[in-house]
This record gives C-alpha cells, sequence and structure tokens, in this order.
C-alpha cells in the first residue's frame, strides 16, 4: 500500500513539475493513461489516482471520449500588502475581471456581526453579497458587512466596483489595516451554486476584518475561492538587520 501511495506520488509530480515547466500548456492533450502506464511501468490505477489528483487540485481538465488536458492557469492572488483592485490582479495575467453584485440588504446586527465590528446590537449592517470572475468564471463569492453609519447606502454600482476604492472616494472611508484568516473548507450547496463547482469541492475561506486610520472596525467579509481555479502569492520583505529565520 506504502509503494502505491509513493508511485501516484512520484507519477503526480513528474506530471505537475512537466505542466508547471510548460512542458505541456494550457489546453495541450497529455499522454493518455495507457501511455502513461507503459512511460512510468506501473498500473492503470496507478495513473488514475495521479491524474485523479491533478484534475481535483485544478491543474488538468478531463474530458469524456476527449482525453485529459491541462487545464488553464489559476488566478493568482496577492495577500501581501498591495493596493492592486481584484480588476488590476487579474489583467495582468491576461484575464478579464467582473464583479457580479447578487444582493445588498439593510439586516440588524447580531451577536457575532455585534463583536466582529464592534458595534451595538441591532445596529444597521449592509450585507453585500458579489461573485467576482474571470473570463467569465466565478473564482470568488464574497460575502461583506459594512455598518451604516460607516458608509450608509452603499449602491450596486459602487459595489460593482472595488468595494474599498468606493469607500475611499465616495465616503472618506480609508482602509489602513485588514487581518485575514485563511482555511480550508469544502463547498456547501450555496458555494457550490455560486461557484459553479461540485458540491464538497475545496476551496480557501478567507475571513477579513478591514480597520481605518483610527483603528476602528469598518467591515468584515467572508469569501470563497475554488481552489481549482485560484492560488495566492505571499512575499516577505526581511530588514537586513533581522537575521532570525
Amino acid at each position: 500500500m506504502e509503494k502505491n501511495r509513493s508511485l501516484h506520488a512520484f507519477i503526480k509530480e513528474e506530471l505537475l513539475n512537466q505542466i508547471k515547466a510548460k512542458k505541456y500548456k494550457p489546453g495541450d492533450k497529455i499522454p493518455t493513461e495507457l501511455e502513461l502506464c507503459k512511460d512510468f511501468n506501473v498500473s492503470r490505477t496507478t495513473v488514475r489516482t495521479a491524474l485523479n489528483q491533478l484534475t481535483l487540485e485544478g491543474y488538468l481538465e478531463r474530458h469524456q471520449g476527449r482525453g485529459t488536458f491541462v487545464a488553464d492557469q489559476k488566478l493568482k492572488q496577492t495577500l501581501t500588502q498591495t493596493v492592486k483592485r481584484y480588476s488590476d490582479q487579474v489583467a495582468v495575467q491576461g484575464k478579464e475581471a467582473e464583479i457580479f453584485v447578487l444582493s445588498i440588504t439593510v439586516i440588524p446586527a447580531n451577536e457575532f456581526l455585534s463583536q466582529q465590528l464592534e458595534v451595538s446590537s441591532k445596529d444597521p449592517i449592509q450585507r453585500i453579497e458579489r461573485i467576482r470572475k474571470a473570463n467569465n468564471e466565478p473564482t470568488q463569492y464574497e460575502i461583506a458587512f459594512i455598518p451604516w453609519d460607516v458608509a450608509p447606502g452603499i449602491t450596486k454600482e459602487q459595489a460593482a466596483s472595488s468595494l474599498y476604492a468606493s469607500l475611499k472616494t465616495d465616503f472618506d472611508v480609508h482602509i489602513a489595516k485588514t487581518m485575514e484568516h485563511i482555511e480550508i473548507t469544502l463547498a456547501d450547496e450555496i458555494c457550490s451554486k455560486h461557484l459553479d463547482c461540485e458540491l464538497n469541492a475545496p476551496c480557501f475561506h478567507i475571513e477579513t476584518i478591514a480597520e481605518n486610520e483610527n483603528q476602528e472596525k469598518v467591515e468584515y467579509s467572508r469569501a470563497y475561492f475554488r481552489g481549482d481555479k485560484t492560488n495566492f502569492v505571499i512575499e516577505r520583505n526581511y530588514p537586513k538587520e533581522n537575521t532570525s529565520t
């Protein structure tokens, strides 16, 4: 059993290295299962396990009757300090960004939102539900909560662009700091519907608290990203005098 796991892990790594080295480019058809069995001298079950994992992780796409193809590159998003809007990050990757606003409603703050946003119970909170797309494919489903007093009457037009830019331009609210918590989750029925993915597909889940320059909480959000369409870049800068690891 251990040997089988090692074999399919080796095949998966070899194929992934070839994809990342662009031996196989997006849209290219990879060798058939039988060809891979001969190349690696392994069973079809071992090859299929490796291909299934690469498909689940979004590197391959399998089409019935046609074969297995290299998937389009995942959308990269930066988690470090950045002032680039979603559309800008997508554009430099040769994709067209779109933000679709599902709804904007005003709800009373429950106990959880009162704690996250440091507001009183039942204070009016704007609940903004959006989907972000790249080349018309959904990559992110997000629910943002903004106190009414922070930015009263946010419109769909404002939410359909950069929400943070709209807060600054239209409401004089500057986002000075965000704290983000990242977890892996599985798509429930709502996420599956809005992200156009299978139920229980792996997703990134990011919870964000945004503060202004006075350390006042101005937004709490929950965002879900398709694991097979998105990856994240984390860049750290270290001072010269810092020798810690």
